[in-house]
C-alpha cells in the first residue's frame, strides 16, 4: 500500500496557506490523496473546497488533536462538477442589492442576483468595459438607455452591451433580476458624460 503524502502548514505563514492546499490539491491525479497537516480544524478551509469543488473531492478527518488536526484530501473527479448553485425563485428576502453572488473562486464568470425595493432606481451609469446579460425573475421596472425605455417583465434577457448607458427603476412590485458576465475584479460605475 502506498503511503499517502503530507503536506504540513503548521508553520506557514497565514496567507500563504490556502494558496498552496490549492495548487497540492490541482497537481493531484483522480483518485490521488494527500493528508493536511494542520494546528486547527480549517473550517473556512472546508468552506472554500465546497464552493469551488462541490461533491469531487473527498474530505475525511483522520485526527483532531490540538496542534495535529489531520484530513485526508482525495481529489474524486478531474475537473469541478456541474451542479445546481441556487433556486432562484426561492430567492425572495426583503433585501435589496445583490442578494446572491457566485461564490466559487475559480471561475471565468460573475453572477449575481439584484432585487431593487419597490421605486427604487440604479442611478445612470455607463456600464463596464464587459457585456452583462440580466434576466429578470420577478417584479417589474424599467430600463432607460441612452435613446429609450425598456419595461422589464419576468422573463425578460436582456443583452447590455459593454459600456452602454443604463438606469433601473423598480416598478411597484420591485425587481430582481439575475445578472451574468465575464469576471471582473471590481465592479465601477461610471456616471454618463
Amino acid at each position: 500500500m502506498t503511503a499517502v503524502p503530507e503536506v504540513d502548514v503548521r508553520e506557514m505563514r497565514k496567507p500563504d496557506k490556502h494558496p498552496a492546499i490549492f495548487a497540492r490539491y490541482a497537481a493531484l491525479p483522480v483518485g490521488a490523496a494527500f493528508v493536511l497537516v494542520n494546528d486547527h480544524d480549517p473550517q473556512h478551509l472546508h468552506e472554500e473546497f465546497e464552493a469551488d469543488h462541490a461533491g469531487s473531492y473527498d474530505w475525511e478527518y483522520l485526527n483532531r488533536e490540538t496542534r495535529d488536526w489531520r484530513i485526508k484530501i482525495t481529489k474524486l473527479a478531474s475537473t469541478p462538477l456541474p451542479r445546481v448553485l441556487v433556486d432562484t425563485g426561492a430567492v425572495t428576502d426583503d433585501t435589496t442589492g445583490a442578494t446572491w453572488r457566485l461564490q466559487a473562486r475559480e471561475r471565468d464568470l460573475d453572477s449575481n442576483i439584484i432585487a431593487l425595493a419597490p421605486g427604487q432606481r440604479i442611478d445612470a451609469h455607463a456600464g463596464p468595459d464587459l457585456d452583462v446579460l440580466i434576466h429578470v425573475l420577478a417584479g417589474n421596472g424599467r430600463l432607460t438607455t441612452e435613446l429609450t425605455t425598456l419595461d422589464l417583465e419576468p422573463g425578460a434577457l436582456v443583452w447590455l452591451p459593454r459600456r452602454s448607458h443604463r438606469q433601473f427603476t423598480a416598478g411597484p412590485d420591485g425587481l430582481r433580476y439575475l445578472t451574468v458576465h465575464q469576471r471582473r475584479q471590481a465592479l465601477v460605475l461610471n456616471p454618463p458624460r
